[in-house]
């Protein structure tokens, strides 16, 4: 009887549904998704167009059909409105609100994402982070180890440390590692050698290149009193608060950053950048890297000619033949680096090209340049304000995110603009 029961239920419920298919699906499906974007009505005879909506067929009949039965009519009107000012500066704006909106990922009609999209940019976000956060953990503790020598002065260096310091100068210096060892050279018996004492035995050291390299780089050793930086890591850690801002300010704003270098930091930055980016005939390779570090001169004429090009046209490039030339010091990150310029000048040249397919090239590009330059320039005021009060730890998740994670979020942030060009066209 129960088994009886439950089978009338069933047909019950079915016959109902068959009988009312609009009340059973109407909590699941709404029917202004399916309503004609001319008459706003329930679809009929419903036509796709190539831009995605779809309208009744009978409404693009008529839609076409106003041309041709009134083209005087029409003419006239379209004049009118083109003539008003105001209507012409409406349509603008609502046709750059609807290209950044599809440049987006945004439906301009419904305003959401969707769902596949913001799940990955949601779990990317999230391992991101997370990343971010062991990264900076990690290197933090290892902080002490890596930068001893540039922290421990000179005079209480061990045999050890004049050992490190002498690997560090180049490939080369290890000829004369263990001359140093066997004489038990320390911090203060270092301090006290002259060129003659490196020519003749024990130490040997009969290339005049090369005596001259170390030469130099003691004498920077005894002016300073601590090791010098050598590489970006040793850079950053007598340097924190000016390698965070390289990072983030030459990722935004190169030719600014670059010209603030020139201005401000032409001895000790912008000369061995633009040495190094841009290299001069007289620039010889065969030279140890510690040398030709020391002996650079003002750049020749040649040299500035290609700087400037580059900087005008294409300033990342500058960035990734930097980190080109440290390939082989810093393996994957220079390789970062170098992605990471050409995802931005990809996206830079995205941004140039939709301005000009639109006719404000000359118009909005001042007025953008200028919003870009007081926009940097407070944020930079507002960083040096609270540089003092923010967290060693955060300052390290913060370069480290710029540094290896910045690539990825191009990459999405180019796949993106690639979309709305196959999809919309210029």
């Amino acid at each position: 009887m129960k088994g009886d029961a439950d089978s009338e239920e069933f047909k019950s419920e079915c016959w109902y549904n068959i009988e009312s298919p609009h009340k059973a699906s109407s909590s699941l499906i709404s029917e202004s998704e399916f309503s004609c974007h001319c008459c706003y009505h329930i679809l009929l005879n419903p036509t796709t167009l190539n831009c995605g909506h779809s309208f009744c067929r009978h409404c693009l009949a008529l839609w076409d059909a106003v041309e041709k039965l009134f083209p005087q009519v029409v003419v006239e009107r379209r004049g009118e409105v083109d003539s008003s000012p105001r209507i012409v500066q409406s349509l603008s704006a609502f046709q750059r609100y609807g290209e950044d909106q599809a440049s987006q990922g945004l439906n301009p009609l419904s305003g959401h994402r969707p769902r596949g999209s913001s799940f990955f940019s949601g779990v990317l976000a999230a391992l991101t982070c997370v990343a971010v956060v062991l990264l900076g953990y990690h290197w933090s503790s290892r902080e002490a180890q890596q930068d001893l020598l540039l922290h421990k002065p000179v005079t209480k260096w061990t045999t050890e440390d004049v050992i490190l310091w002498l690997e560090q100068l180049g490939p080369w210096a290890s000829l004369y590692k263990e001359r140093f060892l066997e004489e038990q050279v320390n911090g203060r018996l270092l301090m006290m050698l002259e060129e003659e004492e490196f020519a003749k035995s024990p130490f040997s050291i009969e290339n005049h290149t090369h005596r001259k390299a170390v030469l130099m780089e003691l004498e920077r050793v005894k002016a300073l009193g601590v090791k010098s930086p050598q590489n970006l890591w040793e850079y950053r850690a007598v340097n924190a608060g000016k390698s965070l801002f390289l990072v983030y300010a030459l990722k935004s704003s190169p030719r600014l950053t670059l010209l603030y270098l020139y201005l401000f930091d032409y001895t000790e930055t912008f000369l061995p950048f633009i040495h190094t980016s841009c290299p001069g005939s007289g620039d010889s390779a065969e030279e140890p890297d510690i040398l030709t570090k020391h002996l650079l001169n003002d750049p020749s004429w040649t040299q500035w000619v290609e700087f400037l090009v580059k900087y005008s046209l294409l300033p990342y490039q500058l960035m990734a033949e930097f980190a080109w030339d440290w390939l082989a010091v810093h393996y994957w990150t220079s390789r970062f680096i170098i992605v990471n310029a050409m995802l931005l000048s990809v996206l830079e040249g995205f941004t140039l090209w939709r301005l000009w397919s639109r006719g404000e090239l000359s118009r909005a590009l001042p007025h953008r340049m200028w919003s870009h330059f007081w926009k940097v320039s407070m944020q930079g005021l507002l960083v040096a304000i609270v540089w003092p009060m923010i967290p060693q730890f955060i300052c390290n998740c913060l370069f480290y995110w710029a540094l290896y994670f910045n690539p990825i979020i191009n990459i999405d942030l180019v796949v993106k603009e690639v979309r709305r060009l196959e999809t919309q066209g210029p």
